[in-house]
């Protein structure tokens, strides 16, 4: 080896700027060294998690299965009651991890927040969200009626370890997808195989529209939304600016993880008030307190364990982030997140909200700027979503139809 490609080898690559020519003519602050890559530990974290993950997913399926048996045969109905509830709160913890770095990814990938901050973060702040709403519950509770009494505690539950199965499937593969489609899909698809009545209407006007809506709105809305950041701050110092998005960043995560809260805890709320009507336990025109603090606690636990590997699709694969990018996003993602909830009621997915967003922000600097390869990924994974889920949770339905017939 010459000693030219020995100098070459030891000498230190400098990372390129992205520095005075942002989207727009704008000044935006220079891209972070490459030095912040997550540590081993996070690496070593997610494998156990999926083990467990994987572990805990059969062990569902088994219980279910056994105790959709035994209760149909023995007409044991609050016992198959209480195990539904137990499957809906898995689902809202698989929901909390799996959905975690919808809230936070932007933040830790330009280092507005450490990780494990801004997971406690994101903990309390669904936990907060989770306690401010209950429409969108009413709203899931409507999508099915399934029979009364055992026949229907078997119909939730299989609809509800079908979106489970799919949520850890792309958890695994670190794709975020939609847990409310999936919850949907999977609910969806246990009534079509009991031949339950599905409310068409609702799944159409509160699902399938938002599903194409919010993710257009937010992808316009973001980049709008950027453009504008970047007009009003041409002339400013990139140092300056960069550390004063920091600071409005780590308030944007927060109310997006607030709205992340409002949506989806809500959505378990709805199932388990589903499994309360068909056990006579309801007449479904509320939600018990009782379910609101368990829902509410369980995502927040949920959240808590974190969501390492879909954290790195949405903070690093899909476009390079600054803070005023990863502000854009996340500001503009929980306004869309709060109207919908409040002036709709319709259960939109906060991973479709965030991902266009991101997606929005990126294409401001150039339409290369977004690595449309990953974007595809997703979008196949979101297309894929509530027929892979509804399909997961019939096959359930016939397993535990099966043995308790």
């Amino acid at each position: 080896m010459s000693a030219r490609e020995v100098s070459a080898r030891e000498e230190p690559r400098e990372e390129p700027r992205e520095g005075a020519r942002g989207g727009h003519g704008a000044v935006l602050t220079p891209t972070p060294p490459s030095t912040t890559s997550e540590p081993p530990s996070l690496s070593e974290q997610a494998s156990r998690v999926s083990r467990k993950a994987w572990l805990g997913l059969l062990a569902l399926v088994v219980a279910v299965v056994a105790a959709g048996a035994l209760g149909l045969r023995a007409d044991h109905q609050t016992a198959v009651l209480v195990l539904v509830v137990v499957i809906a709160l898995g689902f809202d913890y698989t929901n909390g991890f799996h959905d975690a770095a919808n809230a936070i990814a932007t933040s830790v990938s330009t280092r507005a927040l450490t990780p494990r901050a801004a997971l406690l973060m994101a903990a309390v702040m669904n936990l907060l969200g989770a306690l401010l709403g209950v429409e969108v519950a009413k709203t899931v509770s409507e999508v099915i009626t399934p029979p009364a009494g055992l026949h229907g505690l078997t119909v939730v539950a299989a609809g509800v370890l079908g979106a489970i199965t799919w949520n850890m499937i792309t958890w695994y593969f670190g794709l975020p997808s939609s847990s409310s489609h999936a919850l949907i899909g999977g609910v969806v698809g246990a009534g079509l195989v009991s031949a339950s009545s599905v409310s068409w209407g609702t799944v159409v006007e509160k699902v399938a529209v938002p599903m194409v809506v919010s993710p257009v709105v937010g992808f316009c809305l973001a980049y709008l939304v950027m453009v504008a950041i970047l007009w009003i701050f041409r002339r400013a110092h990139p140092g300056r600016v960069g550390r004063r998005f920091r600071i409005a960043q780590s308030l944007s995560a927060a109310s997006m993880a607030l709205g992340h809260g409002l949506q989806d805890a809500q959505k378990t709320m709805g199932i388990i008030v589903l499994a309360l009507v068909t056990t006579g336990h309801s007449d479904g025109e509320g939600v018990p307190l009782w379910v609101v603090l368990a829902c509410a606690g369980a995502l927040a636990a949920g959240t808590y364990a974190g969501g390492w590997r879909i954290m790195r699709t949405l903070g690093r694969r899909v476009i390079e982030l600054d803070p005023p990018k990863g502000f854009a996003a996340e500001a503009t993602a929980s306004s869309i997140l709060y109207l919908t909830a409040y002036v709709w009621h319709a259960p939109i997915s906060t991973t479709h909200t965030i991902t266009s967003c991101i997606m929005g922000v990126g294409a401001t600097k150039r339409l290369s700027a977004v690595r449309w390869g990953v974007a595809g990924n997703i979008v196949v994974a979101w297309i894929l979503t509530m027929p892979m889920a509804a399909t997961v949770a019939a096959v359930i339905y016939w397993v535990v139809h099966l043995f308790g017939a």
